[in-house]
C-alpha cells in the first residue's frame, strides 16, 4: 500500500483550505440574508409567537443551515479545528433539535419553562453569533458602519429576549410589553442602568453579557468619536493643534531651505 508524501499531502491541504474558502464565499450573501430572517423569525417567535407557515421556514432555514455546515465540514482537510473554530455556529444548529427533543421527549420530566428560557438563551447567543460573523464578513470587523448596525441587531434581539424571560415573571413591576423592553436594553447598552433587575436566571445572564457588551462598544465609540474630532481639528489651518497640513508645510520649508543652503555652500566652493 503506498503511502502519501507529506508534500502531496500538504499540496492537497492547501486545494482544500482554498476549496473551502470559496465555498464560503460564494455562499456570503445567500447566508448573510437567511442569518437575518432566522434572527427575526427567533424574535418574532418570542414576542408574538410564529405561524405554522413560518415556523416552517424556520426549520427550512435551519436545514440549509445543517447542510451547509455538514459541507463545509466535509471539505475542511482539518476537522476537529473546524469544529473548533465553528462551535458556537455547532450550537445555533443544534439547539432547534433540542427544542424537539425536549418536546417529544422530556416535557414530562423536567420543568418545561425554565428548559425552555435555557433553549432560548441558547439561540438568541448563538443566533447572534451567526449574525455578527455574517455581518463582519461583509463588512467587516473594524468598520464602525458594522459595529452600528450589530449594535442595532442587539439591541432589538436582546429586547425580545429579555421580554421572553421576563415576562412571565408575577412582580407587578416586570417587563410586560416589548416597548418596554426595547427600553430596558437601550438604557443597558448605553451604561446609564434602568431601576428594573432581572428577576430569573436567564434574564441575569443575558443583563450581565447585554452591559459586558455595552462597555466594550463604548469604549471603542469613544475612541472612534474622539479620532474622527482630533482628525477635523488637525486638517483645519485654523486649528490651536498642529494640523497635518501645517507639518507638511514646514517640511516643505526645511527641505527647500537645505537645498538653498546646499547651493549657497557650493558657490563659495567655486
Amino acid at each position: 500500500m503506498s503511502t502519501m508524501s507529506p508534500e502531496v499531502h500538504r499540496q492537497l491541504c492547501d486545494e482544500r483550505e482554498s476549496l473551502l474558502a470559496q465555498f464560503h464565499r460564494r455562499l456570503e450573501l445567500p447566508m448573510l440574508i437567511l442569518s437575518f430572517v432566522w434572527l427575526a423569525l427567533f424574535i418574532v417567535e418570542i414576542i408574538w409567537g410564529l405561524s405554522p407557515l413560518l415556523e416552517v421556514a424556520g426549520y427550512a432555514i435551519w436545514a440549509i443551515f445543517l447542510l451547509e455546515f455538514a459541507l463545509g465540514l466535509t471539505i475542511a482537510p482539518h476537522k476537529l479545528p473546524y469544529l473548533r473554530h465553528n462551535w458556537l455556529k455547532a450550537i445555533a444548529l443544534a439547539a432547534p433539535a433540542l427544542r424537539l427533543f425536549r418536546i417529544v421527549a422530556i416535557a414530562r420530566v423536567v420543568r418545561a419553562a425554565r428548559l425552555a428560557r435555557g433553549l432560548r438563551m441558547l439561540r438568541l447567543v448563538s443566533s447572534l453569533n451567526r449574525g455578527m460573523n455574517a455581518l463582519g464578513a461583509s463588512l467587516g470587523r473594524r468598520g464602525f458602519v458594522y459595529v452600528a448596525l450589530f449594535s442595532t441587531i442587539v439591541l432589538f434581539a436582546g429586547a425580545a429576549g429579555i421580554y421572553g424571560f421576563e415576562k412571565d415573571v408575577a412582580s407587578g413591576r416586570g417587563i410586560d410589553s416589548y416597548g418596554t423592553a426595547l427600553w430596558w436594553t437601550a438604557m443597558i447598552l448605553t451604561t446609564m442602568g434602568s431601576e428594573y433587575w432581572p428577576k430569573t436566571d436567564a434574564g441575569r445572564i443575558l443583563c450581565f453579557l447585554l452591559a459586558l457588551y455595552a462597555f466594550t462598544v463604548f469604549g471603542y465609540v469613544t475612541a472612534t468619536l474622539a479620532t474622527y474630532f482630533v482628525g477635523r481639528d488637525a486638517a483645519s489651518d485654523e486649528s490651536d493643534i498642529a494640523g497635518q497640513r501645517s507639518v507638511d508645510a514646514l517640511r516643505e520649508e526645511v527641505a527647500q531651505l537645505r537645498e538653498d543652503l546646499r547651493g549657497f555652500r557650493s558657490a563659495l566652493r567655486s
